[in-house]
This record gives structure tokens, sequence and C-alpha cells, in this order.
């Protein structure tokens, strides 16, 4: 008998070629689960203790400022004061 006979009436030898077709099929998913995962990047730049503040500009965005950029011995303004410094877009 021939490798192809003995292949076609052995129903074992099917399954185990369907089985590792399976399996080989299944390689690309695992390979991209696996190596999709985001690397941890760490700073070179030694680590800065700035402190941020958050200031509302006169267009009425909110932005941080570095601490140590403001003068801080004003006083602070009404709630009246600040509506009629903020320019309304049309």
């Amino acid at each position: 008998m021939s490798d192809l006979q003995t292949f076609q009436k052995d129903p074992s030898t099917r399954r185990k070629l369907i089985t590792g077709i399976g399996l080989l099929s299944l390689l690309p998913i695992l390979k991209f689960r696996w190596f999709n995962q985001k690397k941890e990047v760490i700073s070179c730049a030694p680590a800065t203790n700035v402190k941020m503040i958050k200031f509302l500009t006169q267009d009425g965005r909110l932005v941080e400022v570095d601490a140590s950029k403001i003068n801080m011995g004003k006083e602070k303004i009404s709630n009246k004061q600040l509506q009629s410094w903020i320019k309304k877009e049309s």
C-alpha cells in the first residue's frame, strides 16, 4: 500500500493533520497578542518637581503655567470682574 492510501483509510492520521494545520493557523493571532504590548518608556531627563497653576485666559481657555513665573502678590478678583474680563466669541 502506498502512503496516500494509508492516509485516506486511517481517520486518526487525518485528524492529526487537521489539528496541526489548525494550531499553525493560530500562531499569527497569538504572536499579535503577545508582541503588540506597549513597552514602558523611561525618561532620560532628570525629574523636575515644577508646580503648575491653572489659569483662565481672556478668551476663556484654561491653561497651566509654571508657578515660578507668576507674581503672587495680587489679590483675587470678584466673579463680576471675571465675567466682564472674559471676551465672548460672537
